[in-house]
């Protein structure tokens, strides 16, 4: 039934379901210039605002299931970058991270400061600092994972496995879709 009404969804409005009988029967092309839509606008239904009360539901989650209350989402995405890619200049954190420039300072000086992360100047560019964990950083995120683990079991608790594989191929389906859009 959910699968169903994602494909009328996944359709749009005015197009036609090819899985329904009179589907078949019709000929008729879709209007080009269609009226413009009149129901009334309901921010409350818009993807936007339901993405940012999901990410805040999920944002919530992770501050009282994280073992360690200072770290933040954004910080532990940034640990994962550098255990997953190695040693990293700023400009790879934000491509690994899709972190925005200042954003990407405030927490790797965080990160420093608490001893998760060390800085150095790029032996081939002087110019670049390059980041690496430290022991600590390595075992905060040893400690996180089993957390994290169910940091995303909350926030998709009330998902069964069919909606969790569809919203995870759906978001990601909605992040590549444009690469022209400007993020």
């Amino acid at each position: 039934m959910v699968i169903l009404a994602w494909r009328s969804a996944l359709r749009g409005p005015g197009q036609p379901n090819p899985h329904s009988p009179s589907h078949h029967m019709s000929t008729k092309t879709p209007n080009a210039t269609a009226a413009p839509d009149t129901a009334p606008y309901d921010v409350t239904e818009q993807v936007g605002h339901l993405l940012r009360k999901a990410y805040q539901r999920h944002t919530a989650i992770f501050q009282q299931q994280a073992c360690d209350p200072q770290l933040t989402s954004i910080q532990f995405v940034t640990l994962c970058a550098l255990r997953d890619h190695g040693p990293s200049s700023q400009a790879e954190l934000i491509k690994a991270t899709a972190v925005d420039q200042a954003t990407i300072r405030g927490i790797v000086e965080r990160l420093k400061a608490r001893g998760l992360i060390q800085l150095s100047p790029d032996p081939g560019d002087r110019r670049k600092v390059i980041c690496e964990l430290t022991d600590s950083g390595a075992a905060l995120l040893d400690a996180m994972i089993p957390c994290a683990r169910q940091i995303s079991e909350l926030s998709m608790g009330c998902l069964n496995a069919a909606e969790r594989v569809a919203i995870l191929f759906l978001l990601r389906k909605m992040i590549d879709g444009d690469e022209g859009v400007a993020g």
